[in-house]
């Protein structure tokens, strides 16, 4: 009876330290994204977000650098969840071999925080994001010398190619936790 009572409290304690702000099994995080391309600046790329077959969250499209192009993303408002104490993100997914970021924004504030990384074609891959890895970011421009992240003021998160990664690309996302 007590290995039973000492391992549900374990459990408590491990799910108070992760918050799942998108995962598609719980059906928690997959409605309410917004599109978020370089045709806001002239460009042509184009994304979507849809769920596949298998109820995972699909972000796909087809980057362009014509027209000084060259990025796509989505978007989500996550001002509801209390991200305090929160020291890392955590991504399930599966890519195409192509660098994407997760990107956080903090109310009132113009820039991005921006963590890379990198998927593998076709393969599932769990990745842990510590915050000190997040680098302001506005418009393409870095800035080293920004204020750290500050999780409690995070309202959105997006998940953004760019860099001249030309072409089509598709990222299937099963959750992204905060870890704290």
């Amino acid at each position: 009876m007590k290995k039973i009572i000492l391992f549900l409290f374990y459990i408590t304690i491990m799910q108070n330290q992760n918050q799942d702000l998108v995962n598609t099994s719980k059906n928690i995080g997959i409605n309410n994204w917004s599109i978020v391309n370089d045709d806001v600046m002239g460009g042509i790329s184009t994304s979507e977000i849809t769920i596949n077959e298998k109820n995972k969250l699909v972000f796909q499209g087809n980057l362009s650098l014509e027209n000084n192009g060259g990025f796509a993303s989505i978007r989500l408002n996550i001002s509801e969840k209390n991200l305090k104490d929160v020291n890392s993100f955590e991504v399930k997914f599966r890519g195409d071999g192509k660098i994407y970021k997760l990107r956080l924004r903090q109310n009132n504030s113009r820039v991005s925080y921006s963590c890379d990384f990198q998927s593998k074609k076709n393969e599932w891959t769990i990745i842990k994001l510590p915050l000190e890895k997040f680098i302001a970011t506005w418009r393409g421009y870095t800035y080293k010398d920004y204020a750290d992240l500050d999780p409690e003021k995070v309202n959105s998160l997006s998940l953004f190619i760019s860099d001249k990664q030309q072409g089509r690309f598709n990222l299937e996302i099963d959750y992204i936790r905060a870890i704290k």
